[in-house]
């Protein structure tokens, strides 16, 4: 598979979980939260994790 080929199906599958993850229980896409899910998956990674540990004391950092 070449990298376009890759880059459209990675596109697919993320348009596909954000219209999963976009639906408030009514079924209705929340469009503020879609565009923040948009903009959040082009920003460039700001951690990298090395093991579990370290991944939940930033997601409780962020928590706080």
């Amino acid at each position: 598979m070449n990298m376009i080929a890759l880059e459209k199906e990675v596109k697919m599958l993320r348009s596909f979980a954000i219209s999963i993850v976009g639906k408030d229980p009514e079924g209705e896409y929340r469009p503020e939260f879609v565009r923040k899910i948009l903009r959040t998956a082009n920003e460039r990674p700001q951690f990298r994790f090395s093991d579990a540990k370290s991944f939940l004391a930033e997601i409780k950092k962020a928590d706080a």
